[in-house]
């Protein structure tokens, strides 16, 4: 009897000091949207034991450090430039703190999920996954969801518009998907048509040339179609020899909204407009199933890889095709949901020791449709990659400053201007579009403005304040002067020649600009390793010091949108164009 009341007695006592105070557990909301996201509408209940692929982002302890650590290794002024970290490097500053994971296992255990039974966990330890069936789901997060279908494209999504975690939790977790992001990742991509025979590529020994903008002969018909030639022309790789080819030198591609690169298209491209290459492929990887179907050709999966292999030849091309097509409601036949790739991509190249150096992705959509914090959360994995020593591009986007009626969706329904994501992120570079040469100019697509998720970093600094006195209160209310302001460079994005299924189609859009831009990169890099230095890295505070001399302001051209003209290009960084096209002798002369 004694033995009892003193073990009773001892619950009692770890109890009362290990327990969680009841105001702490109770639910707080995480995050909510006030109306349902604009284009959505409740289409139905879905069934309790419908199954949900729950991510779960935890806490970050050394986060501010892996930054502060990633602007030392990118700063070309800094002691430690270059001196870029190891994988393990990386995931010792964003492992949780030990007593986040004690509390995330609690709280599962709680809700009868055990760690060994079902929650898988990255390399990192950040980030933890589970299948589990909705109505507990909804139990963990205190919430309700329904099936929402968008109305111009009848795609529907499993969605909540709010969830809650009990109050103790919200300083060991970042996010928690899918949950309230409605985002409808798009290509970056404008114009597609098929050319008529007739109107495919001249010869362009028949052509007068013209002269580029550091005097450089470039064939006239660029001014109509592109072609690698043209970009080899007009930002000066032409007669440049790649030299590390074999020295571990390579460019990522990503691929989502099962886009497959089609191999016999690629030959053909090369046959055309790349014949040296002839023979030459992609290497495909697969992240969470992806797939290449050899019968769907995709537009934006050829036109990225046919240019990155068309510039970077003989460089390693490397195409990640990564399962998240349009949300849609599993069945018998329909695979489990997939709508948020990018976590799912970033998570699989942060696991491994080695990867590409330069990365492209010309997929986005309107900042305003992620959660902040789920759009903060993902920015910070793309600083990881950065501070392992890749350059990572993204497309700008292709509405202007905005696509649509540009109102907000945080129920006030004002205008506002609608930049990009992940552009958006500082830790990314975004690339616009230009169009003609000699001389260029911003193309009315090119989308640019500001952030209202991220305030503008240090590296612009000396640039965006002086285009910003020029358009003076032009446009005041409309958009956030002080938030990160994209592009930050550009590149061709119009008439560029993709063969798809066997003929030559005419593409346009941002999702031909970062490709493009990524691929002069790429050659930077071949030229740096050549010579026994370090890879670029994250290259903005690069671009927006030294690097500045190296790109070709673009003065003429402007992106409208939102009922607006949108800004003009002009002397300097602007929002249409960035800092400029690249030219890349001037690059390599800097960086090298």
């Amino acid at each position: 009897m004694l033995c009892v009341l003193v073990f009773s007695l001892l619950l009692n006592i770890i109890h009362s000091v290990f327990a969680i105070p009841a105001h702490l557990s109770e639910p707080a909301v995480k995050h909510e949207w006030p109306d349902i996201p604009v284009g959505w509408e409740r289409h139905s209940v879905p069934s309790a034991d419908h199954l949900i692929d729950l991510k779960i982002g935890l806490k970050q302890h050394r986060i501010d450090e892996l930054i502060d650590t990633l602007y030392e290794v990118s700063d070309p002024f800094h002691s430690k430039y270059g001196q870029h970290l190891s994988r393990l490097e990386v995931e010792k500053l964003v492992a949780p703190h030990p007593s986040t994971i004690e509390v995330i296992n609690t709280w599962l255990h709680s809700h009868g999920i055990h760690h060994e039974e079902a929650v898988a966990w990255n390399s990192a330890g950040d980030w933890i996954s589970l299948r589990i069936p909705l109505a507990k789901v909804e139990s963990m997060l205190s919430t309700k969801y329904h099936t929402f279908r968008h109305k111009t494209t009848n795609e529907l999504a499993v969605r909540t518009l709010s969830y809650s975690l009990p109050r103790h939790l919200h300083s060991h977790i970042d996010i928690v998907q899918p949950t309230t992001m409605f985002d409808r990742m798009r290509k970056m991509q404008v114009t597609s048509h098929v050319n008529p025979p007739d109107d495919t590529i001249s010869d362009i020994s028949l052509v007068a040339d013209v002269t580029g903008p550091a005097g450089q002969n470039i064939s006239a018909s660029c001014n109509r179609t592109i072609t690698p030639t043209c970009l080899m022309q007009l930002y000066r790789t032409e007669g440049y020899v790649p030299q590390a080819a074999k020295r571990g030198n390579r460019i990522g591609i990503n691929g989502f909204l099962e886009q497959f690169i089609n191999f016999a298209d690629l030959q053909t491209f090369f046959k055309m407009f790349r014949p040296d290459a002839i023979g030459a492929n992609v290497t495909v990887l697969s992240v969470n199933g992806g797939l290449n179907d050899q019968s769907i050709p995709g537009v934006e999966a050829n036109l990225d890889n046919q240019y990155t292999v068309g510039l970077t030849f003989p460089t390693p091309n490397i195409y990640y095709t990564t399962p998240g097509t349009a949300p849609t409601i599993n069945d018998s036949v329909t695979p489990p949901q997939r709508d948020e790739p990018y976590i799912d991509w970033l998570n699989f190249v942060l696991s491994h020791d080695d990867m590409p150096q330069v990365f492209t992705t010309s997929y986005g959509g309107d900042e305003q449709t992620f959660p902040k914090d789920f759009a903060i959360r993902a920015c910070n994995m793309f600083a990881q990659l950065g501070a392992r020593g890749a350059s990572v591009m993204f497309s700008s986007g292709d509405g202007g400053v905005g696509a649509g009626t540009c109102e907000t969706n945080d129920g006030t329904n004002r205008t506002i201007f609608q930049p990009v994501f992940p552009a958006t992120c500082p830790f990314v570079t975004g690339v616009g579009a230009t169009f003609n040469i000699a001389p260029e100019r911003g193309i009315g697509f090119s989308q640019g403005g500001f952030s209202v998720y991220f305030p503008r970093p240090s590296f612009q600094n000396q640039v965006v304040p002086p285009f910003l006195r020029k358009l003076g209160k032009t446009y005041a209310g409309l958009f956030n002067p002080a938030g990160r302001a994209v592009p930050d460079v550009s590149a061709q994005g119009e008439g560029f020649q993709v063969v798809v299924g066997g003929k030559v189609e005419s593409v346009g859009g941002t999702s031909a600009s970062s490709p493009t831009f990524a691929g002069i990169v790429t050659l930077l890099n071949d030229a740096r390793i050549a010579r026994g230095k370090p890879t670029l890295g994250f290259l903005n505070p690069l671009l927006y010091s030294i690097g500045k001399p190296g790109f070709t302001d673009i003065l003429l051209g402007n992106n409208p949108g939102c009922g607006t003209p949108g800004f003009n290009a002009s002397a300097g960084w602007d929002a249409v164009t960035g800092l400029g096209t690249p030219d890349f002798v001037g690059l390599r002369a800097l960086v090298v």
